[in-house]
């Protein structure tokens, strides 16, 4: 119970932390920081894989959260990636 309460913490705080990062990065920065954050996606979906299933002490909560992390980091890695195309498509030649 101890390590879920402190495993819970971790992720709120996390998430306050990363509202408050987005929030303060002006938005004409956010197209070019992109690459930055498809990194730091990557390797949340490897945390998020070795948190998921990773040892014999993993709860269903855990696998679930795990999971749920796979699947926001991909979709977070996957519309930068769209993102960043467009805007290099925007200065490429006609």
């Amino acid at each position: 119970m101890e390590m879920f309460i402190m495993s819970l913490t971790i992720f709120v705080l996390a998430i306050f932390v990363g509202v408050e990062v987005i929030n303060k990065v002006p938005p004409t920065l956010h197209t070019p920081l992109m690459s930055g954050t498809n990194a730091i996606s990557g390797i949340v979906v490897v945390g998020a894989i070795l948190s998921s299933g990773g040892s014999d002490h993993t709860t269903l909560f855990s696998t679930i959260l795990g999971v749920a992390a796979i699947a926001l980091a991909t979709i977070n890695i996957v519309a930068g990636f769209m993102v960043t195309d467009r805007m290099l498509n925007m200065f490429k030649k006609k």
